[in-house]
């Protein structure tokens, strides 16, 4: 089998292997491939793993041999599932491998906004403490989480996880669901009431043509002044010149988000410039236990396709 991986440098920089590949056959890796590159690079692959780069109609259908695509990542809207089908081509995500890692960043994200543990770590070393009268000081309102409500939007594997840190910080928690299946300590509500009563707002569906958009000037306007926005699922699901002119009008406290509608982001994104923004680039999935299980797993993923038991199949599913 030829398997070629089209952009493997985001899941391992070096400082990981890629030795599971190699053991399954004759094993090509690029760090990036640009939309012009994609054809030639995969045209004799039996396998083409992907992680950001598209596999079109078009570009599906110039690759004769192809027999399998693994996504180097959960979400897979980067595939054209449909014409995978046509051709009998089972796709592949990895579901689970940043679970942890993202509900942490979740909550790096959330302590800046309440306790701005760097801003004020950065005002020390400017020189802010030793100019002070007094022992101590705050440059932001230092918030507690205990007793605040947490309004999770999407309760999957992230979602629960995020539910559980929530709850021994001892807030309360909201979720919203497709399936409001009961889950210990977590109240199931609709979207409005969700925006209406959390003090938190935490971003952990997919992108579908239903969710795209979710967070705009009206559920914007419906939020407590002194709330907060997180998302750490996918740039689209905010309209991001309405959460601009929420965050510069003071409508909400503040926002935190790792992901945008283009990544990288345009040097105009209007979140770049809007007040008590924090933005991260897209790596709250990024930690090195986190990207090893994502090796693992896609070489998991190739292995059981190739012994002919396809796993963790996504071409019966809809696009995320």
């Amino acid at each position: 089998m030829k398997i070629v991986v089209l952009d493997g440098y985001t899941a391992n920089p070096g400082d990981l292997s890629w030795e599971l590949l190699y053991a399954l056959g004759e094993c090509r890796i690029y760090d990036r491939t640009s939309p012009d590159e994609t054809i030639a690079r995969a045209v004799d692959a039996d396998i083409v793993v992907t992680n950001k780069v598209v596999l079109s109609r078009d570009a599906i259908s110039q690759l004769p041999r192809l027999k399998f695509i693994s996504v180097l990542a959960t979400g897979y809207n980067i595939v054209d599932i449909e014409a995978a089908r046509e051709k009998g081509i089972p796709v592949s995500n990895v579901p689970e491998y940043s679970t942890k890692s993202v509900a942490q960043h979740t909550f790096a994200l959330l302590l800046e906004l309440t306790s701005h543990v760097g801003s004020h770590s950065e005002g020390v070393r400017a020189g802010r403490w030793s100019q002070s009268p007094d022992f101590s000081y705050q440059d932001y309102p230092l918030i507690e989480l205990d007793g605040l409500t947490m309004g999770i939007v999407g309760l999957g594997r992230i979602g629960k996880a995020v539910a559980e840190i929530a709850k021994a910080f001892g807030m309360h928690v909201l979720a919203v669901t497709r399936t409001c299946s009961h889950y210990p300590g977590v109240e199931c509500v609709d979207l409005d009431t969700l925006f209406t009563e959390s003090d938190v707002v935490t971003l952990h569906c997919p992108l579908t043509p239903s969710t795209q958009g979710l967070v705009n000037s009206h559920k914007l306007g419906m939020m407590k002044p002194n709330a907060f926005l997180i998302n750490t699922g996918r740039g689209p699901l905010v309209v991001e010149q309405d959460l601009a002119n929420a965050l510069n009008s003071g409508r909400i406290a503040g926002a935190a988000v790792d992901v945008l509608s283009t990544e990288p982001p345009d040097a105009d994104n209007p979140l770049l410039s809007a007040r008590n923004c924090i933005i991260t680039p897209h790596h709250a999935w990024a930690t090195q236990a986190a990207r090893k299980r994502l090796i693992e797993a896609t070489a998991d993923n190739i292995r059981a396709f190739i012994e002919g038991q396809p796993k963790n199949e996504v071409s019966g599913k809809g696009r995320v």
